[in-house]
């Protein structure tokens, strides 16, 4: 089980969970998430940004370059 997800999930409940390492990064989708589409992207097991793919702007945080950056490459190869 991923230890940061948000309490208000229920124990039992599943979720079909992508998780991509790039870097000192992780970025994890959920399928079946709320919209729109987005990623929340960990660093040292605290969130850093929630960005959201379908308008390309952050949610909640601050992307640098660097992250948008690796956001686009993981796109591109269809990881995200």
């Amino acid at each position: 089980m991923i230890s940061f997800l948000p309490e208000v999930y229920p124990p039992e409940a599943t979720f079909r969970v992508t998780k991509k390492r790039r870097g000192n990064y992780i970025f994890l989708t959920w399928a079946g998430d709320h919209g729109p589409a987005h990623v929340h992207v960990y660093r040292d097991g605290r969130l850093v940004v929630i960005f959201d793919l379908e308008n390309r702007v952050a949610i909640k945080g601050m992307p640098s370059r660097l992250i948008l950056r690796l956001i686009e490459e993981l796109e591109e190869e269809g990881q995200l």
